[in-house]
């Protein structure tokens, strides 16, 4: 019997300025609409450092450095697929802001982040972001909300 599982790894990263600020996109894709974080597929043969920093700049136009793991989300899809979500952040970036076909981006304070209509179970994944102490987000079986 095979120990091999089928899975789909995904990324996303936190970005924050010498403010404080956040970076948001307001996503306008019918599958995860809401604001989120930039990132998306890793690519066969491709790291996991270089598929976040490829997404966010396809997404946004920004070359970020230094992208540091801060957690992990995960479930099973309904095709019993592994989905991950790596989720980084850095404070080092540089190139020019743009939006995209993915959404607007802008700028937020971290406490403002509630007053935006958040992508489905964006607000958990930012916790998990966010913290010194927690470092998944996982569903289980039962489609609970577990974070860790």
């Amino acid at each position: 019997m095979s120990k091999a599982e089928k899975t789909i790894i995904t990324n996303m990263c936190m970005i924050e300025n010498d403010k404080g600020q956040i970076l948001i996109q307001d996503r306008v894709s019918s599958n995860w609409p809401g604001v989120t974080f930039p990132g998306g597929k890793v690519e066969k043969n491709e790291s996991f450092v270089d598929s976040v920093i490829r997404e966010v700049f396809e997404e946004i136009g920004l070359v970020i450095k230094n992208p540091q793991i801060c957690g992990t989300k995960q479930f099973q899809t309904e095709d019993d697929e592994r989905y991950i979500v790596l989720m980084y952040k850095t404070n080092q970036y540089s190139g020019n802001l743009r939006s995209s076909d993915e959404g607007e981006v802008f700028w937020i304070d971290k406490y403002e982040l509630g007053t935006y209509n958040l992508a489905n179970d964006f607000n958990e994944m930012f916790r998990v972001m966010d913290s010194d102490t927690l470092s998944e987000f996982y569903y289980d079986e039962s489609w609970n909300v577990q974070l860790k």
